[in-house]
């Protein structure tokens, strides 16, 4: 099922509530660990890939469905010998926020993180009824009818409640997934105390390794160094407590900086604006343009 009429620039950022891509290209790009403003689902249609998202790795089937949150480290590994089509779709968070009437439309979302498997795979019945929302979506967003984008929205909307159902009724969270336990545990133990000490040899005395130990096997499941991973998710903790209006100060000690300094000199080597300066240029840093994995 083609979705768009054509594909589409494949370098681009968010500026809408949602957006549906359907690309299909063959490259040898190689992806650094990442992560976006925007929830992302990805649907592979076609292709020889391998998703890693917080250490786990999905060698991903045709039409299995990936849900990556906006707080979530990852990055496919794409074999550049083969055509590599999916759809991917960008969710602005706080367009998802506006609509929940009592029911968490981040449902999906936070499963995939709870069952450690952030994979999707459906029957056919189920993935036929996904498609043809999709198609009227795509339909909706080429029209220029009267309620077009009315239409479009409502349409988006049905999507996220019946892929939502799918995935509380899903029962194969385990399927497609690969990872080491232990890992696991300290990705978990990482998350959960961001703002405490982590430094390496904290972390190799509470799960009873050398530091040496400890760092080779991090970067031989994850393909990350252990502190390049804190500093990610510190800089991302960061970010959701400036849009909240913390003090500068008070987001650099929540977020576990030692001092100021550091954190300053961390958050613009990645992000090339001041924490201070975030807030005042943040619709000019996410537009920054990538190319969509």
């Amino acid at each position: 099922m083609d979705i768009s009429k054509e594909n589409i620039d494949k370098v681009g950022y968010l500026n809408e509530n949602f957006k549906i891509f359907h690309i299909k290209d063959m490259k040898d790009i190689k992806f650094d660990y990442h992560h976006h403003e925007f929830n992302k689902i990805t649907i592979l249609i076609s292709g020889d890939v391998d998703y890693l998202v917080e250490g786990k790795s999905y060698k991903l089937k045709p039409w299995d469905i990936l849900f990556v949150s906006n707080t979530e480290i990852h990055k496919p590994i794409i074999n550049p010998e083969k055509f590599y089509e999916r759809i991917v779709i960008w969710i602005n968070p706080e367009y998802i926020e506006s609509h929940n009437y009592g029911d968490d439309l981040f449902t999906c979302f936070n499963i995939s993180s709870k069952n450690k498997s952030n994979l999707l795979r459906l029957n056919q019945t189920d993935l036929d009824n996904i498609k043809n929302l999709l198609f009227s979506i795509k339909a909706a967003d080429n029209s220029s009818d009267f309620g077009h984008f009315i239409l479009k929205n409502s349409l988006f909307m049905q999507f996220l409640v019946l892929i939502n159902r799918l995935s509380l009724k899903n029962d194969n969270t385990s399927d497609g997934v690969e990872y080491d336990e232990t890992i696991h545990q300290i990705f978990n133990y990482i998350n959960e105390n961001l703002n405490k000490d982590l430094s390496i040899d904290t972390i190799a005395n509470k799960f009873f390794m050398s530091k040496y130990y400890l760092m080779r096997k991090f970067k031989s499941q994850t393909g990350s160094s252990l502190h390049s991973y804190i500093v990610q998710k510190r800089l991302i903790y960061a970010k959701s407590l400036i849009k909240k209006g913390y003090l500068m100060s008070d987001a650099c000690i929540e977020c576990g900086f030692k001092d100021y300094s550091s954190f300053v000199r961390a958050f613009k080597k990645s992000y090339g604006v001041s924490p201070k300066h975030y807030l005042d240029r943040i619709n000019e840093f996410e537009k920054n343009p990538f190319e969509i994995e």
